[in-house]
C-alpha cells in the first residue's frame, strides 16, 4: 500500500470483498480469466476512488477497503455491484460474483496497517456473504445515515461469525439493480439440522439403535435395507438426532421419494444445504465443493425411489470429503465401494428375560391405546397381544395397522382373522388367485400392473417363526391382498376411488364417489381397517394409510379405472375449490384463504395429474384458484413451478386453450414472478397475458391484465411510468364500463399517490374505490382500501382515523386469512404506536412483521424502505438495547400472537392526554414516505 494513502481513524468502517467461486471460474476461463479479474479490479477501484476509500490491500481476487464513513462505504459497495451486475463480460460464465461485507468498528492505525479485533469481525462478515450479496453487521446500519439512495437492509436476524463467542446481526443491502434471494448466510450457528419431528413415540429398538450407531460412527457410508414398513426411516431419523452434536456442520435430511427425476437427486440434496446452481457447472461439483471441507452426515432416505442417481451422488460426496458420511435407508444395496449394508430385522417379539414385554407387544399397546382414545387393552388379552405381533413378524407398519384395527375389533377378533390371512397366505385357498409381489412401501406405485404372480408359500414345518427371510418379505402384501380379496364388488370399487384423494374425505364425498348410500361398503372398510374412521364434532373423516393407499391405487390402474377416476378427483377438486368460494345459500361469500388450507393437498394432487395425465386446461382452473392461496402462504415459486409443469402438459398435447383463461393464467403468473422476485419473467408474463386478453375480447378481463402492467414498473422503480399507467387504464376502464375489474389500478395509483405525498388525490381514490372493493367477494376480505387509508392518515398525522382503519384492515385479513397482508398492516400498525410514544409495542410489531415475512419469503412490497426509516427512527429513539430487545421479542411471536397485540392497542381516544376533541389534533409535524425511496418493491395488492 503507497504510504501517500490516508488512513481512516476513530470509527472505521472496513469492507472486504471477493470473487465467490473464484478457483473454478478461474479453471472454467483458463487464459480468458486474467482479463476478467483485471475488469473486476478496475470497477471496484473506480467505485473506490468516487466514495474516498482508503484500499489496503489487494490479493488475488480480494479487496480491504477502509471508510471513514458507513454510508459511504455502503454507497461504494451499491456502486459496484451495480457496475459489476450492467458490465458488458464476454460471456454469461464469465460474469464475477462478488460478495462483500462491512463492519464499523473503533480503529487508529499503526504504520499503514490496523491491528483491531473489528478488522476481523468484518472479514467474518464478508465470508457469511454469497457471491452478489452485500452484509453488514448491527454497527454499520447505526452508523450509516443516511443510507444510499433507493437503498433498504432486510434484517436477517443473529448470527454467530467464526471465531467470535457473541452473535452478530447481519443486515442484507436491498437496492435496484441487486439481486435479492439468496440462502442463508453462511456462519458458524449452532449446529444445524433439518430432521422432521416425529409426532408418535418411538418404542423399542435399544439394541439395534447401539449396533447402527457404531457403524455410522465407524464407517462413511452406511445403508439400512429392509422391506417397506419395516421402520428404516423411523430409526434412521431417531439415530441422526443423537448424532448432531458430534457433526458440526449439521445433519441434513433429504427424502429422495419426494424428487421426481434422476438428475434432480443432486438439486435436492443441494436445496438442503441451501445451495444455488452455478453457471456452467453441474450441481454436484458444487455439492462436492461445498462438502469437502465440513464434516457432517447426510441422511438420504428412500433411495430406492432413485437408486442409479442417489449412488452417484453418495459416491461423488464421500470421494470429495473425508468428513462426510452418508446414512441411506433403501431397499437394496447401492453396491459401490466402502458401503456397509445393514439390513433391519422385525421387531423383537419374544420378552426379553427381565420380564418386560417385547418391542413388538410394546408397540402394538402404545399404539392401542392411542387409537382407543386412551384406553388400554385389558390384560386378559396379553396373549393375544403376543399372538398379533408373531403373526406380523413384528414389521413396525404391520403393527401400526393391527392397532388401526382394534379401534373396532377385540383383540381377540384381530388374532383371528390374521390367523385366517396366514392361512390364505399359505395354502388355504389353493385355487385363490395368488397375490401379487408388494412390499408395503407407500413409494411403489409404479410397479407395472399385472406383474407376474407369486404363489403363496407352503406351509413350513416348524411354524412362522421357521419361514425364510423372503418369505417374511411378503408379510405386509398378504396382509393388504387378502383383505382387499375379502372384499365385496361395491366396497373394492369405493377403496380403489378412495385412492386418488391425499388425505381425509367426509362422507358426502364417499357418497359422491359411490354414486348411492357408502355406508355398507364404507363399513366394511373400516372393519378391515383399509379406511381408518376419524370421529370430529362435525362428522367424521375416513382416510387410509399410505401403504394402503398405494396398493389401492395399483388396483386401479390394474382395473383400468384410473384416467376416470382421477378425472372424477379433478372435477370433485374444482367443486370444493368452488364451494369455498360461496355460502350455504350458494351465493358467492367473502373469501377466505383459511377455506382453502385443508383443500391444498387435494390441489395438489388433482395439478400433478392434470400435468402429467389429464387436462391442462382444468389444471389451470385449478392453479387461478390457488392463486392468492399460494402469495399469501409465501409459495409463490410454487405457483409458477405448478404452471410451468401446465405449460408443458400443453406443449405435450396440443390441447386448445381459450385465450381467456390463458391471458388469466399468464396474468396470475405474471403476479407470482413478480412476488419471488423474478422481474424479467414478471413483465415477460404480463406482456403475454396483455397479448392473448386482447385476442380474447373481454372488457373485463382486459382490464384485470392491464391493471397488473404498473406491477413490474414499480418492482423496476419506474414509479413515473407505472402513475402513467394505472391512469391510462382507469380512465380505459370507465370508458368500457368495467371499472370494478380495474381496481387493482386503482390501488396501485393509490400507494403511488402516497408514496409522493399526494395524499388528498389518494384518500378522494380510496374514498371512490371502497364501493367497489365491497362489491367484489374476492377482493374485500383484503381490506386493501381501509390499509391504504390507514397509510394516508399516517402520513397526514391523524392517529384517530390511522388507527381505525388499520384496525379494520388487520382484523379482515387474519379473519380470512391473508397473511402476507397482514405482515403490511402489522408494520403499519407499528407505525402508529411509535407516533402514538408507545416505542416499544411498535418494535415489537416490527419484530413480528419481519420475522413473519421472512418465513414467507415475501417482498417488502413498495412500503419496504418506509417501515425501514420508521425503523431506523424508532431505534435511534429508543436506544439499540431496548429497540433490539422488543424487536426480538416480537420476532419470537406467532402471526396470530402479533395481530392480538396489534389489535389490543389501545385507541388514542383512550390514552391518557389524548387531545382528539381539542385544538390542534393532527401532529403539526406529518409522517410522510420518504420520496427517494426506489428499493425493490412488489406491489401487494394483486
Amino acid at each position: 500500500m503507497s504510504p501517500r494513502i490516508h488512513l481512516p481513524s476513530g470509527l472505521v468502517t472496513f469492507v472486504f470483498t471477493d470473487i465467490e467461486g473464484s478457483t473454478r471460474l478461474a479453471q472454467l476461463l483458463g487464459p480468458d480469466y486474467r482479463p476478467v479479474l483485471r475488469e473486476h479490479r478496475r470497477l471496484l477501484r473506480r467505485t473506490i476512488a468516487a466514495s474516498e476509500g482508503a484500499e489496503l490491500l489487494t490479493e488475488g481476487d480480494s479487496f480491504f477497503l477502509a471508510f471513514s464513513d458507513a454510508t459511504a462505504a455502503l454507497t461504494a459497495c451499491l456502486s459496484a455491484q451495480r457496475a459489476l451486475a450492467s458490465h458488458d463480460w464476454p460471456t454469461a460464465d464469465a460474469v464475477p460474483r462478488v460478495r462483500m461485507g462491512l463492519h464499523t468498528g473503533w480503529a487508529e492505525p499503526r504504520d499503514g496497517e490496523y491491528a483491531s479485533p473489528e478488522v476481523h469481525r468484518a472479514a467474518r462478515v464478508a465470508a457469511a456473504a454469497h457471491g452478489g450479496q452485500v452484509l453488514c453487521s448491527a454497527s454499520t446500519v447505526r452508523h450509516a445515515d443516511p443510507l444510499p439512495p433507493g437503498a433498504s437492509l432486510l434484517d436477517l436476524g443473529l448470527h454467530r461469525l467464526r471465531g467470535f463467542d457473541d452473535r452478530e446481526r447481519l443486515f442484507q443491502l436491498v437496492a435496484p439493480g441487486l439481486e435479492r434471494q439468496f440462502p442463508r448466510p453462511r456462519t458458524a450457528d449452532a449446529t444445524a439440522h433439518n430432521l422432521p419431528t416425529q409426532i408418535t413415540s418411538f418404542v423399542g429398538r435399544q439394541a439395534e439403535r447401539a449396533e447402527l450407531r457404531r457403524l455410522v460412527e465407524a464407517h462413511r457410508l452406511v445403508t439400512v435395507i429392509g422391506a417397506g414398513g419395516a421402520g428404516k426411516t423411523r430409526l434412521a431419523v431417531e439415530l441422526a438426532v443423537d448424532l448432531v452434536e458430534s457433526h458440526p456442520d449439521g445433519v441434513w435430511f433429504v427424502d429422495v421419494a419426494a424428487v421426481t427425476d434422476p438428475g434432480l437427486v443432486a438439486f435436492a440434496v443441494a436445496a438442503v444445504l441451501g445451495l444455488r446452481p452455478e453457471p456452467g457447472r453441474p450441481m454436484v461439483d458444487t455439492l462436492v465443493e461445498y462438502a469437502a471441507a465440513r464434516r457432517m452426515l447426510v441422511v438420504l432416505d428412500t433411495c430406492d425411489a432413485q437408486p442409479a442417481a442417489s449412488a452417484d451422488v453418495i459416491s461423488r460426496l464421500l470421494a470429495g470429503g473425508v468428513g462426510v458420511r452418508v446414512l441411506a435407508t433403501s431397499r437394496e444395496s447401492f453396491n459401490v465401494p466402502g458401503e456397509v449394508v445393514w439390513r433391519i430385522p422385525p421387531l423383537s417379539v419374544e420378552p426379553p428375560s427381565d420380564g418386560a414385554e417385547s418391542d413388538a407387544v410394546a408397540l402394538l399397546l402404545d399404539r392401542t391405546v392411542a387409537a382407543r382414545g386412551g384406553r388400554p387393552p385389558d390384560p386378559a388379552e396379553s396373549a393375544d397381544l403376543r399372538r398379533i405381533v408373531r403373526r406380523l413378524d413384528g414389521l413396525p407398519l404391520a403393527i401400526e395397522l393391527a392397532a388401526a384395527r382394534l379401534r373396532v375389533l377385540s383383540v381377540g377378533q384381530l388374532a383371528e382373522r390374521l390367523d385366517d390371512v396366514l392361512g390364505t397366505l399359505d395354502a388355504g385357498r389353493e385355487h385363490s388367485e395368488p397375490p401379487p409381489v408388494w412390499t408395503g412401501d407407500p413409494r411403489e406405485r409404479g410397479e407395472p400392473a399385472g406383474a407376474a404372480p407369486v404363489a403363496s408359500p407352503p406351509e413350513p414345518e416348524s411354524g412362522a417363526g421357521q419361514r425364510s427371510a423372503a418369505e417374511r418379505h411378503l408379510t405386509m402384501q398378504a396382509t393388504v391382498t387378502w383383505s382387499y380379496r375379502t372384499l365385496g364388488p361395491r366396497a373394492a370399487r369405493l377403496l380403489r376411488r378412495l385412492a386418488v384423494f391425499a388425505g381425509p374425505v367426509d362422507l358426502a364425498t364417499v357418497e359422491w364417489l359411490l354414486g348411492d348410500d357408502p355406508l355398507d361398503p364404507l363399513s366394511v372398510l373400516v372393519d378391515k381397517s383399509m379406511v381408518l374412521a376419524e370421529p370430529h364434532a362435525s362428522g367424521s373423516t375416513y382416510r387410509m394409510l399410505d401403504p394402503i393407499r398405494a396398493y389401492a391405487a395399483r388396483r386401479l390402474v390394474e382395473a383400468g379405472e384410473e384416467r376416470s377416476a382421477r378425472d372424477r378427483h379433478v372435477a370433485w377438486s374444482m367443486h370444493a375449490l368452488e364451494r369455498a368460494h360461496l355460502g350455504p345459500d350458494g351465493r358467492p361469500v367473502t373469501l377466505s384463504l383459511y377455506a382453502l388450507d385443508p383443500l391444498a393437498g387435494e390441489l395438489r394432487a388433482a395439478l400433478r395429474w392434470c400435468a402429467t395425465g389429464g387436462g391442462a386446461r382444468a389444471g389451470l382452473r385449478l392453479a387461478g384458484g390457488l392463486d392468492q392461496w399460494w402469495r399469501e402462504r409465501g409459495l409463490a415459486r410454487e405457483g409458477r413451478l405448478w404452471l410451468f409443469r401446465l405449460y408443458g402438459r400443453i406443449a405435450e398435447t396440443g390441447e386448445r386453450i381459450p385465450e381467456a383463461e390463458l391471458a388469466a393464467a399468464y396474468h396470475m403468473h405474471s403476479l407470482h414472478a413478480g412476488a419471488d422476485g423474478e422481474f424479467a419473467e414478471e413483465l415477460r408474463y404480463s406482456q403475454r397475458a396483455e397479448a392473448a386478453a386482447r385476442q380474447a375480447g373481454d372488457a373485463g378481463l382486459l382490464a384485470r391484465v392491464l391493471a397488473g402492467r404498473a406491477a413490474p414498473l414499480v418492482d423496476m422503480g419506474q414509479f413515473a411510468e407505472a402513475e402513467r399507467i394505472c391512469r391510462e387504464v382507469i380512465d380505459w376502464a370507465s370508458g368500457q364500463e368495467v371499472v370494478g375489474d380495474a381496481l387493482f389500478a386503482v390501488l396501485n395509483l393509490a400507494e403511488l399517490l402516497w408514496r409522493r405525498g399526494a395524499l388528498d388525490e389518494a384518500a378522494e381514490l380510496l374514498g371512490a374505490a371502497r364501493p367497489v372493493e365491497a362489491a367484489r367477494p374476492v377482493e374485500r376480505g383484503r381490506r386493501s382500501v381501509d390499509m391504504l387509508l390507514g397509510m394516508v392518515a399516517l402520513a397526514r398525522g391523524d392517529l384517530v382515523a390511522a388507527h381505525e382503519h388499520l384496525q379494520v384492515a388487520l382484523r379482515s385479513r387474519m379473519s380470512h386469512g391473508f397473511h402476507g397482508r397482514a405482515c403490511d398492516t402489522l408494520n403499519a400498525v407499528a407505525v402508529r404506536c411509535a407516533d402514538g410514544g408507545d416505542g416499544l409495542t411498535a418494535a415489537r410489531l416490527f419484530g413480528a412483521a419481519g420475522a413473519t415475512r421472512a418465513s414467507m419469503r415475501c417482498a417488502p412490497g413498495i412500503y419496504g424502505g418506509y417501515w425501514a426509516q420508521r425503523q431506523g427512527e424508532l431505534r435511534r429513539g429508543l436506544g439499540d438495547a431496548a429497540f433490539d430487545g422488543a424487536y426480538g421479542e416480537g420476532a419470537e411471536l406467532g402471526l396470530e400472537e402479533a395481530a392480538a397485540l396489534a389489535l389490543g392497542v389501545e385507541h388514542p381516544d383512550l390514552a391518557a392526554g389524548s387531545a382528539r376533541f381539542g385544538a390542534g389534533h393532527l401532529r403539526a409535524a406529518s409522517r410522510r414516505p420518504v420520496a427517494p425511496d426506489r428499493s425493490h418493491h412488489h406491489t401487494g395488492h394483486a
